[in-house]
């Protein structure tokens, strides 16, 4: 048998006296970074209580993990510490260093609030509007909604329309985003607005050929369709090059291009 394919997944507990979605995020950031075993992580929200740290200390000491933690009480993140040491648990603070550089620094006190990154003020409700607005608008399915976008995207298939959408939404921007078709006309909402809200994504042929196979790959579906033609591919840039002109709209490249690279020049393009 072999040893290796049988072994249980790591195990990352994120410990916080708030949501402890700081936390989760930095460990999913770290996790990305490697590759091979599968790693399972546990979030443990709300922690009010020194008994609480020890039932999960004792926990992630059971299961050979380790633990990552945002506490903002001082009492707390010692009783953290100490479980540390007592159990040999590594235990990584992700907020208190940064706390204590701005103590240090600075001479100011922390308000010592669980959940004030999360605070639903003002900007969090905006946020939440506008990924509603965009998950509603995604693919085209409300046009009528396009006159009230902020941003306007749209490209070919497999352009990255929907992921920018997205991260742009969390940025706070409600997005339509418009899939391009020859044979299929533009709703009549993209003629009645600013060009300088349209940004046309377009890729090189060949890299959008790539995605394209790959695409069909993973739905376990042949490569005879024209929707991976070269010939057809370049029909469908042509016209969107041509709507491009059309809508005197921003063109953007992506190839080659993060999503957050993207998300950065069309919010510089809006802004300017």
């Amino acid at each position: 048998m072999d040893g290796l394919s049988q072994q249980s997944p790591y195990v990352i507990t994120v410990c916080s006296d708030s949501v402890g979605e700081t936390a989760e995020s930095v460990v999913r950031a770290t996790v990305r970074q490697f590759q091979g075993q599968e790693v399972k992580i546990k979030r443990v929200s709300h922690i009010k209580h020194e008994d609480e740290i020890r039932t999960v200390m004792e926990q992630a000491s059971s299961e050979g993990g380790f633990v990552v933690y945002t506490l903002v009480q001082p009492e707390l993140r010692e009783m953290m510490k100490e479980e540390a040491i007592r159990l040999g648990v590594r235990a990584v603070d992700i907020m208190g260093p940064m706390m204590q550089a701005f103590i240090d620094t600075f001479n100011d006190a922390p308000r010592r609030q669980p959940g004030l990154l999360h605070q639903m003020d003002d900007d969090y409700f905006r946020r939440m509007e506008a990924i509603e607005f965009t998950v509603k608008c995604d693919d085209g399915r409300d046009t009528t909604a396009i006159l009230e976008a902020d941003i306007v995207l749209v490209g070919v298939s497999r352009t990255s329309k929907t992921p920018l959408s997205i991260f742009l939404s969390h940025k706070g921007y409600k997005v339509a985003n418009v899939p391009l078709v020859p044979e299929v006309k533009p709703p009549q909402e993209m003629y009645q607005i600013s060009g300088d809200r349209i940004f046309m994504l377009t890729m090189s042929a060949e890299q959008l050929l790539r995605i394209r196979e790959e695409r069909l790959k993973s739905l376990g579906l042949p490569n005879g369709s024209s929707y991976v033609s070269t010939e057809r591919i370049q029909e469908e840039l042509r016209y969107g090059s041509v709507l491009a002109d059309a809508w005197k709209c921003h063109v953007l490249d992506v190839s080659d291009k993060a999503i957050e690279e993207t998300a950065n020049i069309i919010v510089r393009l809006l802004l300017s």
